[in-house]
């Protein structure tokens, strides 16, 4: 989705950056890992079409990625690479076409020293936030019903389970953002900032 190919979202824990060839190599390592791909359903690419698919999300209408950054890590020395940062990706699909207001959200922490230090609830409540902007009021999530901490997370983020799918082996949890659950993630996300990606990056660290 070109809507965010030049916005970086700045966190406390996560920075959020569009996803570009740069982060491609150590994207294709991490979806290397059994483990990753049975959490994502994934199959297991070449680099070559890695890179094709890289440039297909970024022109999917139906599709906002953000590569997920260590804050820490990239704050601390100016010239630290993205790559040698990232986390993880969060992204959110428009599946229906018939309803614009409904969309899919995933996030995945791939690097092992990132899990459990609260950066995928930080990603999850600022790409919900961001997208607001698009007009969407309903947000699910389908996890496999093994994977028991994004299960958690989720009902965290007031994410309520509707579904559950035996053949597919997958929960379906659902956010409908009222008035209350809009306020309460503006205070979630009140701390945020919104940068012109390239022109952001020195003036950010």
């Amino acid at each position: 989705m070109r809507l965010n190919e030049n916005i970086l979202l700045l966190g406390k824990k996560v920075v959020l950056v569009p996803y570009t060839s740069e982060h491609v190599p150590r994207y294709h390592e991490w979806m290397k890992s059994e483990e990753l791909q049975r959490l994502t359903a994934s199959e297991p690419l070449t680099l070559e079409q890695e890179y094709s698919m890289q440039q297909s999300w970024r022109e999917d209408a139906d599709k906002c990625t953000f590569i997920v950054l260590d804050a820490e890590k990239w704050q601390a020395q100016p010239r630290t690479t993205e790559e040698s940062c990232m986390a993880g990706d969060v992204n959110l699909f428009l599946t229906d076409p018939g309803d614009p207001s409904l969309g899919e959200i995933e996030v995945m922490i791939a690097e092992p020293s990132c899990r459990g230090k609260g950066f995928g609830t930080e990603a999850v409540l600022m790409m919900m936030s961001y997208v607001s902007k698009l007009g969407l009021t309903t947000f699910e999530a389908k996890i496999g019903q093994g994977n028991e901490p994004s299960i958690r997370m989720f009902r965290k983020l007031h994410f309520e389970q509707v579904a559950v799918s035996s053949i597919f082996q997958e929960v379906t949890l659902r956010l409908t953002v009222t008035e209350h659950e809009r306020q309460w993630l503006l205070e979630q996300t009140s701390h945020v900032q919104e940068k012109c990606y390239r022109d952001g990056l020195s003036e950010s660290r």
